[in-house]
């Protein structure tokens, strides 16, 4: 998940105030502490850290609960707005025809995320290519050309030519009727000077709308310098933070945004060239408080043209027969790693928390499921009230399980019609839509 240990003692902290009977100072200060120790764990700025406990605070305790909602949905709300403050308002990075320049230390995973930006943009209906100007690092040129071509994506590189400015606009001229171009640039081990004065030319040729500096979730406090450096010779328009699918602590580069005065642009959650997201500030905190992200859950579906495939209607009604659930564990392994789809449901409570090894016995029993379903006739498939206990002992011999799986295939669709059903309520005494629908609408 996204930042699972801060994910995690966020929930823990919210779920206290969910569960209240009252909601005092007390309480309030409890869960403020708590808070507290959550972001300083990951290395968010200490300075930040302080103004959002005193926001929380001074806010939960003197604002009153707006109309229909109660004190504790109030102070969860105040604490979602305030988390919202923090991360910054989403980048400014649209949908159209652009020069895009990646900057950042060598190890940062700017190469990849090259590639992975070309594939968002394309998978988008633009027209991209990218372009090494990395003439520093071995393999670098090799790399990115080996990735671009996997996705069909247009590359333009130089082998063994060392004059990165000049590739740079070479590539431009080559790539001049692409709709987005993207720039890769060579990174080091530290801030060398020679490093910021490569970055300061191939700026000079490229005048590219936005500069985006790519940063790994791990760097931690080192973040601001990095950050600020790059700032002060390119001007940074937004960042990029890489392998956030971890368990990195990532807060010291989400705070580090505040060095630049700029947004996050976009986050790496996986390593496969789907797996980067454009950061919308409420969807992130959102998903992070363990409160879903549907409307990303879409966006995925719409890419890869689930809707074609399933009712994602349907999903959400929990009304659906086995050859349905077939079709959307299909359409699900389409859409990314099983732990991330279910981490944009807001399922139960804050969220649900599995463990890694618990998602892997899931995704197991699911491929399981999916054998014991090919066993099955399109009758059975179309009307599972059917499957009598003869019919068990068939599918179980078709299928190669034991007749114990197959009812429990059969109650794990029961269970999932009424879980689905239960999404459109709330989350236990509180009401998740209705506190949702209090937060504002999401922005897309």
């Amino acid at each position: 998940m996204v930042l699972d240990n801060l994910g995690g003692s966020l929930r823990g902290a919210l779920k206290k105030i969910a569960s209240a009977t009252r909601v005092d100072k007390p309480l309030v200060e409890e869960t403020v502490r708590e808070i507290q120790r959550a972001l300083l764990q990951a290395d968010v700025n200490v300075k930040l850290v302080m103004n959002l406990s005193n926001s929380i605070k001074e806010r939960a305790l003197s604002e009153k609960p707006a109309p229909g909602m109660n004190p504790r949905e109030h102070v969860i709300n105040i604490v979602y707005q305030e988390l919202i403050n923090l991360v910054g308002r989403s980048s400014d990075v649209g949908l159209k025809k652009q020069t895009i320049m990646l900057v950042g230390l060598q190890g940062s995973g700017k190469t990849t995320t090259a590639a992975k930006l070309a594939t968002f943009f394309q998978r988008k209906g633009l027209r991209t290519a990218v372009i090494c100007a990395d003439t520093f690092r071995a393999g670098a040129y090799d790399q990115l050309k080996a990735l671009c071509e996997r996705q069909g994506i247009f590359f333009y590189g130089e082998k063994g030519n060392p004059d990165a400015p000049q590739v740079a606009l070479d590539g431009l001229e080559a790539a001049r009727r692409y709709d987005v171009k993207i720039v890769d640039t060579a990174g080091r081990h530290a801030l060398e000077s020679d490093l910021i004065q490569e970055m300061e030319d191939i700026h000079k040729v490229v005048n590219a709308d936005h500069k985006l500096l790519v940063m790994d979730a791990a760097l931690g406090q080192q973040a601001s310098e990095q950050a600020r450096a790059f700032n002060q010779s390119i001007g940074i328009t937004g960042v990029i933070i890489t392998k956030l699918d971890g368990t990195a602590k990532g807060g010291g580069a989400l705070s580090a945004v505040a060095e630049t005065k700029t947004s996050v642009a976009f986050i790496g959650v996986g390593e496969t060239p789907s797996d980067l997201e454009k950061f919308e500030a409420d969807r992130f905190i959102s998903r992070l408080l363990g409160m879903g992200d549907i409307k990303t859950l879409i966006e995925r579906a719409q890419e890869i043209n689930v809707e074609e495939e399933v009712d994602v209607e349907a999903l959400m009604r929990g009304k659906f027969n086995l050859k349905d659930m077939y079709k959307q564990m299909e359409a699900m392994n389409k859409m990314g790693p099983l732990k991330q789809i279910m981490q944009m449901l807001p399922i139960g409570g804050l969220g649900l928390e599995l463990s890694d090894k618990e998602y892997q016995v899931t995704k197991d029993r699911l491929d399981k499921y999916k054998v014991i379903m090919d066993s099955m006739t399109d009758e059975e498939l179309e009307d599972p009230k059917i499957i009598t206990a003869n019919r068990i002992k068939r599918v179980s011999r078709g299928s190669g399980t034991p007749p114990e799986l197959v009812r429990e295939l059969l109650k794990s669709h029961q269970a999932m019609q009424k879980a689905l059903k239960g999404m459109r309520g709330g989350m236990g005494k509180m009401n998740m839509k209705r506190l949702m629908k209090k937060m504002g609408p999401m922005k897309g």
